[in-house]
């Protein structure tokens, strides 16, 4: 009865969140509910015992549920009629039961999908959910109010511009193939042999503002979200995997720092690791071959945590393995699960040393 008793309140929260959705919801908090749901049910995926395909193929499926989901909440749930205060009433009430509707799918199809086989959950009865107990109730709507709060900091990150921008990118990516070739040119590899000399290698990790940087902020909950090198202390040989700012294929791409600066209070923070002479060489070499054997951006890995290619990464994850290439790793972590601030909170035997701070605005 205790178990009953634990899920009537989970769904009991359940319902409240999408009473509130249904009469407070806006699209940010809309889309921050589609972004969580695809979060939690892929989780929830990759924990279940089936075949590893499967699980590609039901997440895939997921993310395609989300993006539809989205291009929905904006076009239909809030089409521009709304957003010009034109549209509203019984009518936009009924849209939004739509849109909470297209909530529940996923978690529908995860369901009968991954769970049914697992846990059984249900609505509680009116006879459970007056059996609650008072605790148990003021846990459930603090937990309430956690999310909400939670919901309204997410929207200004997974604003619909930020999602849209996201979406708009995606087509330039591929996860499965190498698509960026020899961006790093001839002059940045000269420039990067000449700081050998230097008996250290520069970790950036950075605050950009970037639609990427923002979305992956709200799960991270870190301030930092991107991660580079750099073989000199000024940074003019700073390089990671990245977008490509339209200009080169996403993947392995030098950065500039005007780049960062893509909203108030962007920042970035440089730290230094001791190395040898040939320890530099060896990074920089590994660089050469991945610029000349070609590279791709691993947005996949974000969620899958897993590289279909050798070369195929995400900056975090780069830099790490160019930092495990050289001998000079200093925490142990599969590469696919690196975040940028890992690189700084495992530095538990304090191997790196602060450098410097660079408020770009």
């Amino acid at each position: 009865m205790n178990v009953r008793r634990h899920f009537a309140a989970v769904n009991l929260v359940i319902f409240v969140l999408l009473l509130g959705l249904l009469l407070f919801g806006n699209i940010d908090s809309f889309t921050v509910s589609y972004v969580v749901i695809f979060i939690l049910v892929s989780l929830r995926t990759m924990v279940t015992p089936d075949s590893e395909n499967i699980k590609k193929y039901l997440i895939a499926a997921y993310c395609a549920i989300m993006v539809l989901q989205i291009y929905t909440c904006a076009g239909v749930v809030f089409d521009e009629a709304y957003r010009q205060g034109v549209g509203g009433g019984v009518e936009h009430f009924f849209r939004k039961i739509f849109g909470i509707a297209l909530i529940l799918l996923p978690l529908t199809i995860s369901r009968y999908i991954c769970v049914g086989k697992y846990a059984k959950f249900y609505l509680p009865s009116v006879s459970e959910a007056a059996a609650i107990s008072f605790s148990e109730l003021k846990a459930g709507l603090c937990a309430v109010g956690g999310a909400l709060d939670t919901l309204n900091q997410a929207g200004r990150n997974l604003s619909s511009g930020n999602i849209k921008a996201i979406i708009d990118d995606l087509p330039r990516h591929d996860s499965f193939r190498y698509i960026n070739n020899a961006s790093l040119t001839p002059e940045y590899f000269a420039e990067a042999s000449q700081s050998l000399t230097d008996s250290r290698i520069y970790i950036v990790i950075s605050n950009t503002g970037s639609a990427a940087g923002e979305v992956i902020s709200v799960f991270t909950r870190k301030q930092y979200n991107h991660a580079s090198l750099s073989f000199d202390k000024d940074l003019r040989t700073i390089v990671s995997y990245n977008g490509g700012e339209r200009v080169y294929p996403p993947g392995l791409n030098k950065e500039m720092i005007e780049f960062f600066r893509k909203k108030p209070g962007a920042s970035i923070l440089v730290y230094s690791l001791p190395c040898s002479k040939e320890q530099k060489a060896a990074i920089l070499a590994k660089i050469e071959e991945i610029n000349q054997e070609g590279s791709a951006y691993n947005m996949a890995g974000l969620v899958l945590k897993h590289s279909y290619k050798p070369n195929i990464m995400f900056c975090s994850q780069f830099v790490y393995k160019m930092l495990d290439w050289a001998g000079i790793s200093y925490f142990t972590k599969p590469d696919g699960s690196v975040c940028p601030t890992d690189l700084i909170e495992l530095d538990y035997y304090k191997k790196l040393s602060f450098e410097y701070e660079l408020r770009l605005n």
